[in-house]
């Protein structure tokens, strides 16, 4: 399709002398006799190139072209000035307002076609780089999105791996993370870090994968240099997420290492307090023990919720973040929504 040609010109005899020669050159036209005219034009399609005159009543050229620049849609069309104003401060305002060219009355046909081809081909040439760029953006975008799938399903079927171990189920882990992903919300993390967390937060005790069976499904109470080894899951956890680039990965291996350890520092592997630990071990380890004190395990019944958030009270400062547990419970409704959601 032949480009389009917008004139803007209040002397008729102006318009019929431009469009004789732009028919010529086969572009096609549309005409407006001042401002005003223009954008309504353009309102209903966009042209390829604009030619604007200053001079016009109702609306003249400077006060049209500031308002094709501010809005969306018509601020990239470019804009060609043909007038009789040859002043220096004409010509520098029309460029400051943002036109691409300013050609004076009277002019000569062969360089205003050529000023004018120009101008659309730059414009063309913009369209298909823009065109180019968006589309491989959007490829781009797809392979990252796809990447990041399969990174989430390595890291779920990886933490399956190591709940079936435990003889803990599915539902346990997606508890888990619907917990950690809800009081991250609320503690204000941002968006990116509450999705990962939301992954993350299952990988808690992939470690378990390295403790011996005799310990990890002895259904007496372990012994103290059983207790030791079991305790060497956090960081058998951490080495194995540790060393990537990855964000969410790097997290995973700051939950696995940290959602054991206690406020006031006598948790382990390493001993650390308050906010020493990172916030997503202080959320995990909430959503952990919750979960753990309201679902029924192997060696206990489940506890009432009643039961679980006075447990949550009187651990504050101890082995919990007060300020934690506060959101927590403030967020009870949802947290009990999620474990109505996912029950075994």
């Amino acid at each position: 399709m032949n480009p389009l040609v917008l004139i803007v010109d209040d002397v008729s005899s102006n318009i019929q002398l431009l469009g004789n020669f732009l028919r010529r050159a086969n572009y096609n036209l549309a005409v407006a006799s001042n401002g005003k005219e223009a954008l309504e034009i353009v309102k209903k399609k966009t042209p390829d190139l604009i030619l604007l005159d200053v001079m016009m009543p109702e609306l003249d050229g400077y006060e049209t072209i500031k308002i094709l620049k501010s809005k969306d849609e018509t601020k990239n069309i470019p804009v060609i000035f043909l007038t009789a104003k040859d002043d220096t401060e004409d010509i520098v305002a029309a460029f400051e307002l943002g036109a691409v060219d300013y050609i004076t009355k009277p002019f000569q046909a062969k360089e205003l076609l050529s000023r004018v081809k120009t101008q659309i081909e730059l414009k063309s040439l913009q369209n298909n780089l823009e065109d180019q760029v968006k589309n491989r953006t959007e490829e781009l975008k797809k392979a990252h999105e796809q990447l990041v799938e399969s990174h989430i399903e390595v890291i779920n079927r990886l933490a399956i791996a190591a709940e079936f171990r435990d003889k803990e189920t599915g539902n346990h882990l997606k508890r888990m993370s619907y917990y950690s992903m809800e009081l991250g919300m609320a503690y204000g993390l941002k968006n990116e870090d509450t999705g990962n967390i939301f992954v993350a937060s299952a990988m808690h005790d992939v470690g378990k994968i390295g403790i011996p069976d005799n310990i990890l499904l002895k259904k007496a109470n372990l012994t103290e240099e059983e207790r030791e080894i079991m305790k060497e899951h956090t960081n058998i956890g951490a080495k194995i997420l540790s060393g990537s680039h990855s964000k969410l990965l790097k997290m995973a291996s700051e939950i696995a290492l940290t959602h054991h350890e206690k406020f006031d520092g006598s948790g382990y592997p390493r001993g650390i307090a308050g906010s020493k630990i990172p916030v997503t071990g202080r959320i995990v380890a909430i959503a952990d023990v919750f979960d753990a004190l309201t679902t029924e395990r192997p060696y206990k019944e489940p506890w009432s919720v009643d039961r679980a958030v006075s447990f949550l009270e009187e651990e504050k400062r101890k082995h919990f973040d007060p300020d934690l547990v506060n959101i927590f419970l403030d967020r009870l409704p949802q947290m009990l929504s999620i474990k109505s959601r996912y029950e075994r």
